[in-house]
């Protein structure tokens, strides 16, 4: 008897794995099997097990690319397998920026200024909204007592002349969002207790608190025991230093994670026996090995771990818990300028409110404006597939340090997302300064969703993330990014067996889908990229005949002067974008126009 020879497993879809199916009856079953007609039971028989091999081969090869960062498609997987990596996934960004805040106060006893026991601050988590709808809050205390402000006669005794009421302006920081507060039942004690937050697009949590009043921290990894925090600086430099950073213990602490389209806080499993008395450790004592005195051998020295637990926090138990966290959804987005003048919530402090007349307070306090000079930006849509996937590579390239320039940009995206978000950025060595000079050009997203200029505010926020990473030497000069609107234009030979309008406008909705992202600050226009997107990819597509790019001016276009032949490639292939620059189709829908032929 002959030796059978197995199937062959690199015959995987259902048309090789049915013909192998066939070939391996009519060798091994020549009399048992000869009908192989469509009707005949051996061809169902063959039909479905070449089904099922199809079948279980398309999950292997689902399940094997889903395992890697290059191939996978999922979005959660992409997330999931970013987090082994250290990437932490920010969700959608907030929109940060400056606002200008009125109120108005009543004069003093001699009309020749405003009272100053009714001079208001305005409180962290007062919310306003624009003329669309969009909620924002404010981010810190606005103190209209500030002899920076600046201050107006805003009402007069008709009769007199007195004034009666002084208007004060002061500026003051907002970001995208709305608060929600949810209260959790904690039973018996749970390891790494899992919380799921109602709301799935948790931007940032504010607090967490149980009823006993012990405070949560929120760490990057629940290894971290320390936490650093702004304290108000109350020494002689408070004006230029409004706050210091002091190391607090974290015994009781979370990590905030997404996963599936949900938010979640996971808590440790420590006791209740390691709060008692933690104590941060003094670092010399662990770095160095002086005489006479007690130290850790330890080679490594991480301060974010100066605890002796391991234990990765406490979690609760048998208590209730509150949680304060901010939202960003689609209803947050950025507003243009002037479009911020709606008082939703305020909260006032006073120094001495017990002094004070109710009536008047009250009239203070509905006396509050608002009112943005300038765009307020920063929130960019959900990174896509390949945006995310880019980002995972370089956080792991950096290592928690801005030492390259791809370093510098990959921490660039990774800033929080209450402080805002970047659309582009680009890191150039400064050629012109003696020193290490940095100058990183950057572009944020309007409220079209298009490409605009980052406010001066989120640039701030932007430098001051970085400082604290950057290498000590490095000065970083953030400045703006330019924008080139440009156009495409097309011409493609159909089939004549073909509607030439279908064929056209498939090839449109290609080339739609394919520009709808902006290019990166310094990355060529491909002309070639345009043949290969629409190369054997529609029926009834001949040939592409004719491709070019035009740059777009006028109306709501960019204003950014460039010469689209000068900066042509010498074969042609390309356009070569400025370093501190970046190629848009600003409207996909209308600027880029075929001919069929």
């Amino acid at each position: 008897m002959a030796k059978k020879t197995p199937v062959r497993y690199t015959d995987r879809e259902f048309s090789s794995i049915r013909s192998a199916l066939v070939n391996y009856a009519k060798r091994y079953y020549p009399e048992q099997i000869k009908d192989f007609s469509d009707a005949s039971f051996a061809s169902f028989m063959i039909d479905s097990v070449a089904y099922v091999g199809d079948m279980l081969s398309f999950y292997l090869d689902y399940q094997a690319n889903e395992g890697f960062i290059n191939t996978a498609g999922e979005y959660n997987n992409l997330i999931k397998l970013g987090r082994q990596l250290g990437y932490k996934f920010k969700g959608r960004p907030s929109s940060y920026g400056l606002a200008q805040f009125y109120v108005m106060v009543p004069a003093n006893a001699a009309g020749l200024g405003p009272d100053e026991n009714y001079i208001p601050t305005l409180l962290r988590g007062s919310e306003f909204s624009s003329e669309s709808g969009a909620s924002f809050l404010l981010t810190e205390d606005v103190k209209f007592s500030k002899a920076s402000n600046q201050t107006v006669v805003g009402r007069v005794d008709e009769t007199t002349g007195v004034p009666t009421y002084y208007a004060i302006r002061a500026p003051g920081t907002v970001v995208s969002g709305r608060v929600i507060e949810e209260s959790y039942t904690i039973g018996n004690f749970e390891k790494f207790l899992r919380v799921k937050l109602a709301d799935p697009n948790c931007t940032e949590i504010l607090s967490v608190f149980d009823q006993e009043g012990h405070e949560y921290f929120e760490v990057d990894y629940l290894s971290n025991n320390v936490i650093y925090k702004d304290i108000a600086n109350y020494a002689s430099d408070s004006n230029l230093v409004p706050s210091v950073l002091r190391p607090f213990v974290a015994a009781r602490r979370f990590v905030f994670e997404r996963e599936n389209g949900s938010s979640y806080l996971q808590f440790g499993y420590g006791s209740e026996d390691e709060a008692t008395s933690p104590s941060v450790a003094e670092p010399s004592t662990v770095v160095l090995n002086m005489h006479g005195k007690n130290y850790k051998t330890d080679e490594f020295f991480d301060p974010s771990k100066l605890l002796d637990t391991d234990k990765f926090g406490i979690g609760p138990s048998n208590t209730t818990i509150t949680i304060k966290y901010r939202i960003v959804d689609s209803s947050n987005i950025n507003v243009p300028s002037q479009s911020l003048t709606n008082t939703r919530r305020t909260f006032l402090g006073f120094d001495d409110p017990t002094q004070l007349v109710a009536g008047t307070v009250t009239t203070v306090r509905n006396s509050i404006e608002v009112s943005n000079e300038e765009p307020i930006l920063g929130s960019v849509s959900i990174p896509t597939s390949e945006e995310l996937r880019r980002r995972i590579f370089d956080t792991f390239a950096t290592q928690d340090r801005a030492v390259t320039t791809t370093d510098m940009e990959a921490f660039v995206y990774a800033m929080p997302p209450h402080y805002g978000a970047i659309k582009r950025c680009k890191v150039v060595k400064d050629s012109d300064s003696f020193k290490r000079n940095i100058n990183l050009y950057v572009l944020a997203e309007g409220s079209d969703g298009a490409l605009a200029t980052a406010t001066t505010t989120l640039k701030e926020n932007l430098k001051m993330w970085l400082n604290s990473r950057k290498m000590v030497h490095d000065t970083i000069d953030v400045m703006n990014g330019r924008i080139i609107n440009v156009g495409i234009e097309f011409t493609i030979i159909a089939d004549p067996d073909h509607n030439k309008t279908e064929v056209l406008s498939e090839c449109t909705r290609l080339l739609r889908e394919k520009f709808k992202q902006p290019k990166y600050l310094g990355e060529p226009l491909s002309i070639t990229e345009i043949y290969s997107t629409l190369s054997g990819k529609v029926r009834g597509l001949l040939d592409v005949k004719k491709v070019k790019y035009v740059k777009k001016t006028n109306g709501s276009y960019s204003t950014t002067s460039f010469d689209m032949n000068t900066a042509k490639s010498a074969d042609g292939r390309y356009i070569v974008a400025p370093l501190n620059a970046a190629f848009e189709i600003k409207y996909p829908t209308f600027d880029i126009k075929g001919a069929a032929e």
